[in-house]
């Protein structure tokens, strides 16, 4: 199950792992993506802070944290082939992270 934020991105918990990715409206909307910037494994970020951004042909736009957590994975695929995401924006994560409260998912909603 995926849970949305109001700014179209994703997250999925399985386990003690959660991934981050962005929703088909919001690649579609962005059209076709040019770059990418994504954060370090290692970094903290809260619910709703900024964690990196997309950029395309029509515009540019932060990422926000669905739910906080440190960084545990980073889709180096994307940083080298940020077009990748147009294909299929729910099987390209983003980032994948840890140390999350799954309260947080509270406000998110489900699909």
């Amino acid at each position: 199950m995926r849970y949305y934020t109001k700014t179209d991105e994703w997250v999925k918990v399985e386990g003690l792992k959660a991934t981050v990715g962005l929703s088909k409206h919001a690649v579609t909307e962005l059209g076709d993506i040019v770059f990418i910037d994504l954060p370090s494994v290692g970094d903290t970020f809260k619910k709703g802070e900024a964690f990196g951004a997309v950029e395309s042909v029509k515009a540019a736009s932060d990422i926000y944290m669905p739910i906080g957590g440190v960084v545990v994975s980073v889709n180096e695929a994307l940083i080298a082939s940020p077009e990748l995401l147009n294909q299929d924006p729910l099987k390209q994560f983003l980032i994948e992270i840890e140390e999350f409260n799954v309260v947080e998912l509270e406000d998110l909603k489900k699909e």
